[in-house]
């Protein structure tokens, strides 16, 4: 493993043109829109937040939706989530199940009373609402919306950058769901936060360099939840250039070339795995 390369990390940058026009086809469309469903990773509440969605949406009724809140460490992101309520935000925690679409259905109907029963007194009728679903990539919007529909209507992919483009999808007679693209923003201003998407697999991986992101996730998790790299690799303390628990984990997990020597590539792959696949436990990466 090249030491020097590793110590030289580049910053993270990922707003490929499809993003760009997403935003501008969402712009297009919110004269269309009643309520947006925000969805944002459990795992990282604030890495997640997609930075410029109020200027975006321009004072839109919303619904904060913390996905994968199954595999998330609970109380941790239970502290964010007070945080982001005692800013007015509402908020619903979404898990594997589809234990939450009814609490979601519900508030939605909430938002929109005031405003169908203003339309009522004009001699109007109800009609279905309208609503968009927002997230950076992967942080679960079509599984949300495959259970709020109860069908495989949105298509779901491990890799960001799988929803193509906005689709409108019919959920009985009251709802229709404007699926989008996972979008960015321009910069990422926080590298910790940028980083913290790439290591859950919301940046595309071949735009970032698999060591600084497997680096990252060591020293995060030591910092956050050390006894899981002792149960999980053998390691109790960290070295500076971290050569030393590359050395550990490929002995450990059998990742060796011919005569022995660690294959890093590999060792840097795996702990990248290991956190995504949840290998390292239930985790919130973000704190307040």
């Amino acid at each position: 493993m090249d030491n020097n390369n590793r110590q030289n990390q580049a910053n993270i940058n990922w707003f490929p043109g499809h993003m760009a026009k997403t935003k501008r086809e969402i712009k297009e469309k919110l004269a269309l829109i009643d309520v947006v469903y925000e969805v944002v990773d459990a795992r990282m509440p604030i890495s997640s937040k997609i930075k410029d969605i109020d200027e975006l949406l321009k004072g839109k009724k919303k619904i904060m939706i913390m996905s994968k809140y199954d595999i998330c460490d609970k109380e941790e992101t239970a502290k964010l989530k007070s945080c982001y309520e005692d800013k007015g935000y509402t908020i619903i925690l979404s898990d594997a199940s589809s234990s939450s679409v009814t609490e979601i259905i519900s508030k939605t109907n909430i938002l929109m009373e005031p405003y169908f029963k203003d339309q009522e007194k004009k001699g109007l009728k109800r009609r279905s609402i309208r609503v968009l679903v927002m997230g950076v990539p992967n942080a679960g919007k079509s599984t949300l919306i495959n259970r709020i529909v109860g069908k495989n209507k949105a298509g779901v992919g491990s890799k960001p950058g799988f929803t193509k483009q906005l689709s409108w999808i019919r959920v009985g007679k009251n709802i229709e769901l404007l699926d989008s693209p996972g979008v960015l923003w321009p910069k990422f201003e926080n590298q910790e936060e940028a980083k913290t998407l790439a290591a859950l697999s919301s940046i595309k991986e071949e735009v970032v360099n698999s060591f600084d992101i497997s680096n990252f996730i060591l020293k995060k998790m030591f910092e956050l939840y050390p006894k899981r790299l002792e149960e999980r690799y053998g390691i109790t303390t960290l070295t500076d250039d971290l050569i030393g628990e590359y050395n550990i984990i490929a002995k450990k997990r059998g990742a060796l070339k011919k005569g022995g020597v660690s294959d890093y590539e590999k060792v840097s792959k795996m702990i990248i795995q290991d956190l995504q696949n949840g290998y390292l436990g239930n985790i919130t990466l973000d704190r307040k």
